[in-house]
């Protein structure tokens, strides 16, 4: 109980306390975040929420981590250090990328060394631990949205783990870390995340969660319901930009949250209906936990088709609106 409490509530008091230090340093300066083709504000924010929430989380995490979870733990504090430069000096492409695909390769060989896998299956698993850690970072560009679902995603997980538990606090601190920094970035946002929280955290989204399947915690698909409002947004943007041959190496608002925003939702609607979309997967996820493998496949598949209907619902709601490509409103509400 001790170690509960401590995972629970330290992360999140000294998330809260340095994010609010930091944003009046001078470094936060150089880490602002000004207005771009793919921002949402109209005002720079200071990017210094991330960077405090993963110094918040880290020790306490590798407190109770295994060592497999703090070789992982680890690698997610060198992606953390890379995005710092990128958040202050934005960095080549190629090389992130190799960072992330490094992190990802590190992840599989450190938690499913003999899992005896074909090449192809062990490509497909780095190649989605890295998408993770991408997408993760693409999702975050509303105030609220991927802090409240980084809060609700690894609280899932700690509780899944609560039989292992060295990754069950291990979650739990990053949970914790979530909700301090969450403190300060839900509308109107004061602090903004950066690459600093995102690209580390997305990356923990995808590791963690495969070091709960290597452990039995839970079945390869429990994650991907989990974080299915982030993937699914990111997954089928990617793929729709990719279709219509535009340059989807760029940055963009073609993201349905993003749309959202600039068809006249506020900041804080969008969050709250992101948080119960994510609630209602993370709550069928654990009904099926239990359950035979064809209810399970059925819920993936009933999911599947929900997102598709909401994402379906947006465009309609673009189109009625007549706001399906340009700013309505406040988006900063």
């Amino acid at each position: 109980m001790t170690g509960w409490l401590a995972a629970a509530i330290v992360p999140a008091v000294v998330a809260w306390l340095l994010a609010g230090w930091m944003r009046a340093a001078p470094l936060a300066a150089r880490l602002a975040d000004r207005p771009n083709e793919r921002s949402l504000h109209d005002v720079p924010r200071r990017r210094v929420g991330g960077l405090a929430l993963m110094l918040a989380a880290l020790p306490v995490a590798a407190w109770f981590a295994d060592d497999a979870l703090r070789a992982v733990l680890a690698c997610a504090a060198l992606l953390c250090a890379l995005s710092v430069g990128d958040d202050i000096r934005s960095l080549p492409a190629l090389p992130r990328l190799a960072a992330h695909l490094a992190a990802a390769a590190a992840a599989v060989l450190i938690l499913v060394p003999s899992a005896g896998w074909s090449l192809a299956v062990t490509l497909a698993v780095v190649l989605a631990i890295a998408w993770m850690t991408n997408l993760f970072n693409f999702m975050d560009g509303s105030d609220g949205l991927a802090g409240g679902m980084a809060l609700i995603g690894f609280v899932a997980y700690a509780v899944a783990a609560r039989g292992t538990p060295a990754l069950a606090l291990t979650c739990a601190a990053f949970a914790s870390a979530s909700a301090g920094f969450l403190a300060w970035n839900l509308p109107p946002a004061r602090v903004f995340m950066g690459d600093a929280g995102s690209i580390p955290l997305g990356y923990l989204a995808g590791a963690l969660g495969l070091a709960g399947f290597a452990a039995g915690a839970w079945p390869a698909w429990f994650p991907v319901v989990v974080f299915g409002p982030f993937i699914v947004d990111a997954s089928l943007t990617f793929a729709r930009r990719v279709v219509r041959r535009e340059p989807f190496w760029r940055a963009h608002r073609s993201h349905a949250y993003q749309r959202l925003v600039l068809g006249g939702w506020s900041h804080r609607r969008l969050a709250i209906a992101g948080y119960a979309a994510m609630a209602g997967g993370v709550a069928t996820a654990f009904l099926a936990l239990g359950a035979g493998p064809m209810l399970q496949c059925g819920i993936i598949v009933v999911w599947a088709a929900v997102w598709c209907g909401l994402l379906l619902a947006i465009e309609h709601h673009l189109r009625r609106t007549g706001r399906r490509d340009r700013a309505s409103g406040n988006p900063n509400g």
